[in-house]
């Protein structure tokens, strides 16, 4: 038994046994940004145009690799293997447009990030209607992707 049948089963017995808490912190320290989770640290910074030092990449090429990522992670562990989908090629490339100017508070600007988009290219000999079902899962799915289409509120505090 594989262990995404094994999970399946466990997790339909008993669905509080999938809930997870992951979290990411993030530490200013010596001029940058150091996130950490779990075992992981990596960098965050900006560009030189709104004070950062260029050395990492941004808080938004986190978030759309946050989307790519996980088009690409979870169609290829996940749905790939439940829908029996053979993976010749996968690659997914997400996109946006942002104001720099707005991050600088310029007036008439705006900081949100506009025209997200995602491409995800799918090579695979197998049969078109199970490909076309491993897609539409990922839109069900996706976690990442859903918090963007269907945004939920941020609990925000300053200590």
């Amino acid at each position: 038994m594989s262990v995404l049948t094994e999970s399946v089963e466990k997790f339909t017995a008993d669905p509080g046994t999938g809930r997870i808490t992951p979290a990411v912190t993030a530490t200013a320290a010596n001029g940058h940004t150091r996130l950490s989770t779990g075992p992981f640290n990596f960098e965050c910074d900006l560009p030189p145009a709104v004070g950062g030092g260029g050395t990492a990449p941004s808080p938004t090429a986190y978030l759309l690799g946050a989307l790519a990522g996980c088009a690409v992670t979870f169609i290829s562990s996940t749905l790939a293997p439940q829908f029996g989908v053979e993976i010749d090629e996968l690659s997914a490339t997400a996109r946006c447009e942002s104001s720099l100017a707005a991050l600088l508070g310029v007036d008439g600007t705006d900081p949100e990030l506009t025209g997200i988009s995602i491409e995800i290219t799918v090579s695979s000999q197998s049969p078109v209607d199970r490909v076309d079902a491993m897609r539409r899962a990922w839109t069900e799915r996706c976690p990442v992707y859903l918090s963007l289409v269907r945004p939920i509120a941020v609990d925000v505090r300053f200590a």
